[in-house]
Parts: C-alpha cells; sequence; structure tokens
C-alpha cells in the first residue's frame, strides 16, 4: 500500500478547496487519502456516505498508516477500528420527534427549526465545505445543503413565514457561484465536479416575486456566471460535437445534457460504482462519467438513462439531451434576458432572449415525440428520441415551452401511463431504481400540477394535487413522518428502490406538502384520513371544481 505523507494530506485538503473552481479540473479525494482502508470499508459500512461524511480523529496519513500496521492482526475488527479512528455523521433530524398534538402544518413549520443549519467555518478535516449564510438541509443521511432540493424546500419556507431563510438560501448559492464557478451538486467536497438541475434562476424569480425586480439585477453577476458555466466551449463546437454539458447537433441548434468532469468512482457510492462499471463490460471510465452525470441530474438513477431500459450497468446519461435539463436553461436565458433589461443593458437582454427563442424552437423540433405525445429524452448522436415516458414531460409546460396541442397530448399521456393513484410516478418502467416505478417525488408532482394548470388542464392538475396530498397525510398520520418519496400505485407507503434506504425529513416534501396545502385546501381535509393504499386510480377528483387559493 502506498502511504500518504502528512504534507501530500494538506496538500489534496487544499486542492479539494480550490482547483475546483477551474472548470475541467478533478482533484484527487478520500480514495487517494486512505487507500485500502476506503475500499475495505466500502464491504463493512451500510452506508457508504457515512464514511465520506466523517470526521478523522488524526490526519488521514496516520489512519492509513495505523490501518495497514495492524489490519492482519488476530481479532482485527473494521468496525471498532473506524469508530475508534473517526467520529461518524449524525444523522440530520434523527433525534426530533414528533409532536401528536401537531397537525402536518404544526409538523412542517417546527421542522424548519431541525433542519437548519447554520454559518460554518472551515474544518479541513470533513468534506463539509462551510456557508456564509443559514441553510436547509433534506434530513436523514443528508445533511448538507443540496442544489436543486431547495427550490422545492423554499416554497414550503415562504409558505410557513420564512422568507429570511429563503433570502439567505439563496444568498448562499451565490456565494459558491462566485467561489467554484458553479453551483455544486452539495455543499461537500465530492460534489464539486458536477452541479444539479440548474434552479438558481427559478430561486431569484421566487424572491423577485416578494422582493420586486430589483432582485433579478442584483443577482445578475451569478444569473450570467451559472449560464457561463452550463454553456462553456459552446462557440466553439461544430454541428455533431459536444463539449462538457453542451451539444451542437447535426442542424446546428444549440442544447445541453448533463455531465461531470471526473470519470472515476464517486467517493459516496465507491463500492457500488466499481460494482456496476465490472459488471457493464465497458470501459470503467466511461461508466463512471455517465453514473456521474446521472448524479447531476438528480434523477439518481432512472430507467430514463439505461439504453437497455433495464440495469444500471447500459447508463448512458452523457448521449442524451434531456428535456427537463432544456427547460431549465430556457428558463435561465428568460431570467438573464428580463435581468439585463432591468439592469439597463438592452443589447443583452435582446441577445439572452434570441438564445431562448432559439432553445425553444430547438426543442419543440428535436425533443418533441409526436408518436407518443411527450417531450423526450433525444439521444443525440443518433438523431432520435428515445420512447421512454416519463415525468421529465412536464417540464416544457412548467416553463411555457410547448405549445397548446403539444400541452394537450402529455397531458393525454400522463393520464395513461404517469397517473397514479397516490400521485405521479417517475416512470412506466419497475427496474427497482428509485427514479422508478412505483415510486412518485414531491419536485415532479409540482412540476406537473402547475404545468398543466398553467396550460388549462386544472382538472388532471388538481386530481394529482389531491391524490398526492392525501398519501403524504395518510402515511404521516400512520409514521409520523414525512418521507422524501413515496409509492403512489396504491400498493404501499414510502417509496423504495436505489442506492440507500429511504430517509425522513424531508426537505422537498415539506415544501411542496406545504404550497401544496394552501393551493388546494380542500384537498388537506376530503378524505385526508384514508389508510395508505386506498384510493381511485382513474376517478378525476372532486378537488378539481375548488378554484385555486393564488
Amino acid at each position: 500500500m502506498r502511504r500518504t505523507s502528512a504534507t501530500a494530506w494538506i496538500l489534496l485538503l487544499w486542492l479539494s478547496l480550490q482547483a475546483p473552481a477551474m472548470a475541467g479540473i478533478c482533484v484527487p479525494g478520500l480514495p487517494q487519502l486512505y487507500g485500502e482502508l476506503f475500499e475495505d470499508a466500502q464491504e463493512v459500512l451500510t452506508d457508504k456516505k457515512a464514511f465520506v461524511d466523517a470526521t478523522p480523529k488524526q490526519p488521514p496519513a496516520g489512519i492509513a498508516a495505523e490501518y495497514e500496521n495492524v489490519r492482519d492482526t488476530p481479532g482485527f475488527d473494521l468496525h471498532a477500528f473506524i469508530a475508534e479512528q473517526f467520529v461518524m455523521p449524525p444523522l440530520a433530524g434523527d433525534d426530533y420527534r414528533t409532536d401528536p398534538d401537531h397537525d402536518v402544518r404544526e409538523h412542517i413549520d417546527a421542522l424548519w427549526g431541525v433542519l437548519e443549519r447554520k454559518p460554518g467555518t472551515a474544518d479541513t478535516r470533513t468534506s463539509l465545505l462551510p456557508l456564509p449564510h443559514r441553510y436547509i438541509v433534506p434530513g436523514g443521511r443528508f445533511d448538507e445543503i443540496y442544489y436543486w432540493d431547495s427550490y422545492f424546500t423554499m416554497l414550503g419556507l415562504e409558505e410557513s413565514g420564512r422568507h429570511d431563510l429563503v433570502v439567505d438560501m439563496v444568498k448562499n448559492f451565490a456565494w459558491l457561484i462566485d467561489r467554484y464557478g458553479h453551483i455544486p451538486n452539495g455543499n461537500r467536497t465530492y460534489y464539486l465536479s458536477r452541479s444539479q438541475p440548474p434552479f438558481f434562476a427559478a430561486m431569484v424569480n421566487l424572491l423577485a416575486e416578494r422582493d420586486g425586480p430589483s432582485v433579478l439585477s442584483t443577482y445578475l453577476p451569478q444569473l450570467a456566471r451559472e449560464y457561463a458555466f452550463w454553456m462553456q466551449g459552446s462557440e466553439r463546437l461544430a454541428p455533431g460535437q459536444a463539449h462538457r454539458r453542451v451539444v451542437r447537433l447535426a442542424d446546428g441548434s444549440l442544447l445541453n445534457r448533463y455531465w461531470d468532469d471526473c470519470d472515476t468512482p464517486r467517493e459516496e457510492s465507491y463500492g457500488r460504482d466499481v460494482e456496476t462499471a465490472m459488471a457493464s463490460g465497458r470501459p470503467a471510465t466511461e461508466v463512471y462519467r455517465n453514473l456521474r452525470a446521472g448524479a447531476e441530474s438528480g434523477w439518481d438513477y432512472s430507467s430514463r438513462w439505461f439504453a437497455d431500459g433495464e440495469t444500471l450497468a447500459t447508463i448512458r446519461t452523457v448521449e442524451i439531451v434531456p428535456p427537463d435539463l432544456n427547460s431549465l436553461l430556457y428558463h435561465l436565458e428568460r431570467t438573464l434576458a428580463e435581468a439585463y433589461g432591468v439592469a439597463g443593458q438592452p443589447d443583452d437582454a435582446v441577445r439572452l432572449q434570441k438564445r431562448a427563442d432559439e432553445r425553444k424552437a430547438a426543442m419543440r423540433r428535436h425533443l418533441w415525440h409526436a408518436g407518443i405525445g411527450v417531450f423526450a429524452d433525444y439521444l443525440w448522436q443518433e438523431g432520435r428520441p428515445t420512447d421512454s415516458v416519463t415525468a421529465a414531460t412536464l417540464y416544457p409546460l412548467f416553463f411555457g415551452i410547448a405549445d397548446r396541442r403539444q400541452a394537450a397530448q402529455v397531458a393525454s399521456r400522463v393520464r395513461a401511463s404517469l397517473l397514479q393513484p397516490h400521485g405521479l410516478a417517475a416512470t412506466t418502467v419497475r427496474t427497482g431504481e428509485q427514479w422508478d416505478m412505483p415510486n412518485g417525488w414531491a419536485p415532479l408532482q409540482w412540476i406537473a400540477i402547475q404545468g398543466l394548470d398553467d396550460y388549462g388542464e386544472k382538472e388532471l392538475a388538481a386530481s394529482i394535487a389531491e391524490r398526492w396530498i392525501r398519501h403524504n397525510l395518510a402515511v404521516f398520520r400512520e409514521t409520523g413522518k414525512l418521507v422524501e418519496k413515496y409509492d403512489v400505485t396504491g400498493t404501499g407507503g414510502a417509496g423504495g428502490g436505489g442506492e440507500y434506504e429511504t430517509q425522513d425529513g424531508f426537505g422537498w416534501t415539506n415544501g411542496v406538502l406545504r404550497k401544496l396545502m394552501a393551493l388546494y385546501p380542500a384537498a388537506a381535509t376530503s378524505g385526508a384520513a384514508e389508510p395508505v393504499g386506498k384510493a381511485n386510480a382513474t376517478a378525476i377528483s372532486p378537488v378539481a371544481a375548488v378554484a385555486r387559493t393564488e
């Protein structure tokens, strides 16, 4: 085993904080610091993320050397060694107990305080990146801020009267852009090589709804730098080429894909990634890159990324131009255009509006799958859409990209393929991955409900809202918990599958539920006590006739 010197340890830690600010840099991490100990720990720890979030009690070089000396001694216990050498991370909110006298609104409002984290100072022993302002973590094993989660959390914070926290969280994301050139997946060193679905513009617009259009000019520098990150390399691309997160199609259209600057196993899921690569029969670096890009998508993992539609080892994320990502970047371009206008820069406003218009046209031309009536993932090298029906098809409705005919066809396909007794399923396929059937997720319900409502599909939007609200409340009444994902098929309560056990807490579930209960108040009382698993999968709810309150 090659030892890492104390000097090298300090250098690696410094690099982990400095180099990611430079595009395309993938720095060494914990596998290099701990060597065989890191790999062996993957075999014994139930949650692999716990090791990369732990705090070492001495420099990693010392721990690695001690491990080499004692690992082969009789009676050696790796669990005990890890417990002796590290302070393992607690589960966020694990010590919180639901107050039986609280209704779900009071429960959510109380949880914000449990999930709130204070500004921190740098501790180079840990993977946590300190932030200058307060923030909300999702809960459970996720004791750090997450990029796209936070937008949906903010919806509920506003409804709970916690605008102050929304302001602080947006400031944190602006700081991350200034510091690293982009918003990482989360505020951990091992997340710095990738981002997540770019909801920063949506967050800024959420602030502007309350505080006025000057917010757009305040955050214009960060909005512009976020855009530059996602579009880096686009100027030099020839048709049929891709660079990092940008793809130029054969007709010259410019669209985006998910990416990661590293082609190594994810530190937080190291052992699983190695197993996936070994099972694939493909070059390992190719598999790692696609796994990491899938993590950047937020849909980690889903059949939508698999070449065979079933198996993680066939993942091909970087070959796909997705409708959800491109809808978000369309919205970023529109927001930038408006922000430049507010800032008195009309030429830049016209330039960004033109880019938004070109993206909308390209999405309608290439991502629209007329054969099945959805906006589909597009295989850019093959020049064709996939046949997967997923909830990502609703993003072009949420961001106003679809035309009326397309929106009506999406609504019809959603009724036929994705609508379930307890809400909207992520996909139509069962693979055992968490972003597939039978799971439904709060952010996808919100995107669907708002997008459908905006295009006049109010009955379907209200039906999804009611089914989701009632199921959330039923599970809460039975367990005292709100969880990160739910089984929406009528066969169970909490969702499952994927790399880890379903977590409770839970930031974006709390946020979306708190907001939806305000928009659809009748759903919070009409049949809300119905047991888990009981619902009509086809009937449109009476709550559809209730006007939204906002």
